[in-house]
């Protein structure tokens, strides 16, 4: 019997999903970013509750804005993956936090969920990439618009 070729997943379905996953988590952080940076009470309640002084809201809130708009935007790779690797020491972070308060299993659990759906997102986009940049596209642009790029 002749084993079949893996199947590869096709670009538009590749680039759906990389939507489907992008988006939700990109505005789950920007809604959790702007709740931390206005210091709802919510947060405040959490931070106490986790040891952490309330201005470390703002310093998390800033980080989740510029890297949930970092994800959705597709000109600076490397912006987008240094957001993808502030995401994961965020969301480890919070794991361990949770851990250390002694919090239920969903408490603690619930951030590596976020991280399976950030981790499927991030393998897609480097999927995806190389279809909607070509190779170096947006370098190229960027330099061009400063007038840099040597012919």
């Amino acid at each position: 019997m002749l084993s079949q070729a893996p199947r590869v997943m096709e670009p538009k379905t590749a680039t759906t999903l990389y939507w489907t996953l992008t988006l939700p988590f990109a505005a789950f952080m920007l809604f959790g970013g702007v709740s931390e940076v206005i210091h709802h009470p919510s947060g405040q309640e959490i931070m106490q509750h986790l040891g952490y002084p309330e201005h470390v809201l703002t310093v998390l809130g800033i980080g989740k804005l510029l890297g949930a708009v970092a994800l959705v935007q597709p000109w600076f790779r490397t912006v987008k993956e240094w957001a993808y690797a502030g995401f994961t020491f965020n969301l480890l972070g919070a794991c361990a936090a949770r851990y250390a308060a002694h919090d239920g299993f969903w408490l603690v659990a619930s951030p590596l969920l976020f991280l399976a759906f950030m981790l499927a997102s991030c393998a897609l986009w480097r999927r995806v990439r190389p279809q909607q940049f070509g190779s170096g596209t947006a370098h190229v642009a960027v330099a061009s618009s400063l007038g840099t790029v040597a012919a």
